[in-house]
């Protein structure tokens, strides 16, 4: 215990002095990534409730055969400007958000009662244009309504004839279950945190050792080798757990200053999340050092130690594109399967959603499980005498 206590504090004091590591790990990545989502998510935000609140600007072809129409719109905050000459060029080079298009026979469609068609030109594949092209569709829905209505009306006939059934709405969501979708990469960050915490520590204390030929020197010391490879495994950990502790923090930090309230969500990242993050990310952390550790083994040189881990890196990504992209509903079983458990687990502290004890429990002895696996392979792998040949 005291010889891996002894390679544990020569790992971290070592790793400590290396300017570069501390600022990459403890600094640079869970102090970035959480500057670089509230920077983007406020910018995202302001600029479409910008949009919504500044009056809609819409080119019209043919404005002089709809004059109602465009007085009902011009009341809606639209304001109506000329139309380019060719208005689908216009908007497949974005000059143009949207281009309303009134044919010449709306008039007489109108006055014959019949339904008067008019065009509206926009590409869909322009994510900034879809703000404005939903409120002009509302606002052309709604003047249709209308319009109806007192059509009914002059006939003697109820409007609400044409409306056998009316649906009420009874939204269950909480602002904070609201949330998740939002800020469901949230979890991703922290599993990533973990990951780059550990990375440079896994490398320098196997590859990097063996390419500087002192791995050898080391295995010869009257040591055994578990304990070797349990202080440099502890030193590991630290460095991911606690980038994983700064990660909470400068996401709780930054979620003040995120506009949650205008989008009627709520973001609470408080001691309770905090804490129930970090019981579930514990095993992970070490199951991800011992991961990178296993790999690091198998390097003769660090520059490759960096592209084994560069590619072991995308094991996190696989179950956050499976969740995103197939949303499926929780069941038991995945809180049993590392990372996609923390995952899971993580995103429903998020929503406030309630993850009872033997979900918890499950989500760590079963980590706790894959990394007691990796540990015994890796145990096996220090001690071949091979591990220390540079060459």
């Amino acid at each position: 215990m005291k010889s891996a206590f002894t390679v544990f504090w020569k790992e971290i004091r070592e790793n400590l002095r290396d300017r570069r590591t501390v600022l990459n790990t403890l600094l640079t990545g869970p102090l970035f990534a959480p500057l670089v989502f509230a920077l983007v998510i406020n910018a995202a935000v302001t600029r479409q409730l910008d949009k919504a609140e500044k009056p809609l600007e819409v080119p019209v072809v043919g404005a002089e055969h709809a004059p109602n129409l465009i007085d009902a719109l011009k009341q809606q905050n639209v304001v109506v400007k000329d139309a380019p000459a060719d208005p689908e060029r216009a908007v497949r080079e974005q000059e143009a958000d949207l281009v309303l298009r009134i044919p010449g026979d709306y008039g007489d469609a109108w006055r014959k009662g019949e339904p008067a068609q008019v065009e509206l030109i926009y590409d869909a594949s322009q994510r900034d244009a879809q703000g404005s092209v939903t409120r002009l569709q509302r606002a052309l829905e709604g003047y249709g309504q209308r319009t109806g209505a007192l059509r009914l009306l002059a006939r003697g006939i109820a409007p609400d004839l044409i409306r056998p059934l009316v649906v009420a709405s009874r939204d269950q969501s909480t602002a904070q279950n609201r949330s998740g979708t939002l800020f469901g990469m949230l979890p991703y960050f922290f599993i990533l945190g973990g990951f780059i915490g550990g990375m440079a520590l896994a490398i320098d204390t196997t590859a990097g050792e063996r390419e500087r030929q002192s791995l050898e020197p080391l295995f010869a010391n009257p040591v055994a080798r578990g304990s070797l490879l349990a202080g440099k495994l502890g030193a590991t950990s630290a460095f991911a757990f606690v980038t994983v502790v700064l990660s909470i923090v400068a996401f709780s930090i930054v979620g003040h200053f995120l506009p949650t309230e205008k989008l009627g969500m709520s973001l609470e990242l408080g001691l309770r999340f905090g804490a129930l993050t970090l019981f579930v990310m514990l095993p992970l952390v070490f199951l991800l050092a011992t991961l990178q550790t296993l790999a690091a083994a198998f390097a003769k040189s660090f520059r490759e130690a960096q592209t084994y881990l560069s590619l072991l890196m995308f094991v996190p990504v696989i179950p956050t594109m499976l969740l995103s992209v197939f949303p499926v509903k929780v069941q038991t079983w995945m809180y049993a399967v590392p990372v996609m458990g923390q995952q899971v687990a993580i995103t429903r502290f998020l929503r406030g959603d309630l993850v009872t004890p033997s979900q918890l429990g499950l989500c760590f002895a079963a980590t706790a499980a894959a990394a007691l696996v990796v540990y015994l392979i890796t145990a096996r792998i220090y001690e071949s005498e091979r591990l220390a040949i540079s060459g």
